[in-house]
């Protein structure tokens, strides 16, 4: 279960921050950002919507895989080409955390083809975790907000996987049939969102990332896939 992040107060006017400034010649190895909804996953865009330079300045730093424009939550960034591979290739074995707004009553036989693996147009998932939750008390509202229909329920599930194919997480519940509603990243390997608010971000620690880095190459040797990037 997804620990309970402490953020910034989400609804107070103090976390419409400026985006973060890195000095390129100290730029961290390691950048977590809360990304929200409706933002590019890039620097740059050819057709004025957002991107992460509004929400940071961050030279010489590539996002270590991709969050669809329409999710939210953690992205990771790095200046390192390496630690960018662990992070996002599937054959380091990352695991990925997602909490998932559905529409429609979640059932066990759901969650339990959910852990099994699903098949959809290119293969069978890898076995996943999922269980149902509540929805979580800490979350800010989207904006704009979700559209529900009076007649159908919505539900809320944590789902971690460990591949990376291009909206698997929306891809997965629709083959269950529960339709994603709304899909926040919870967490990518040790890291998390916690205390994070839409749009900031924050480095972490070189020693950190080196302990990361020494931990999963003894753990791991990278195993095949044919998965795509998320």
């Amino acid at each position: 279960m997804a620990k309970t992040p402490r953020p910034c107060n989400a609804f107070s006017i103090s976390c419409a921050a400026p985006p973060t400034t890195f000095d390129s010649m100290n730029a961290p190895a390691l950048l977590l950002l809360n990304k929200p909804y409706r933002v590019l996953t890039q620097f740059t865009s050819q057709d004025g919507k957002a991107t992460l330079r509004d929400y940071v300045h961050a030279p010489g730093m590539r996002p270590a895989g991709r969050l669809d424009y329409d999710s939210e939550g953690l992205v990771l960034l790095t200046d390192s080409g390496s630690l960018q591979t662990r992070l996002a290739d599937p054959r380091w074995k990352q695991e990925k955390s997602y909490l998932v707004q559905v529409e429609g009553e979640i059932d066990d036989q759901a969650l339990e083809r959910l852990r099994r693996g699903v098949n959809l147009n290119d293969g069978m998932t890898l076995p996943a975790d999922a269980e149902r939750i509540d929805e979580p008390a800490w979350l800010w509202p989207r904006d704009p907000p979700i559209r529900f229909r009076k007649a159908i329920p919505a539900s809320w599930l944590e789902l971690t996987i460990r591949e990376g194919r291009n909206r698997q997480v929306r891809r997965m519940t629709a083959a269950v049939n529960l339709p994603t509603l709304r899909l926040i990243r919870w967490s990518v390997g040790p890291w998390t969102l916690e205390g994070l608010a839409p749009g900031q971000s924050r480095a972490v620690e070189a020693r950190d990332v080196q302990n990361f880095l020494k931990q999963i190459t003894s753990r791991y040797r990278p195993a095949s896939s044919r998965a795509t990037r998320r």
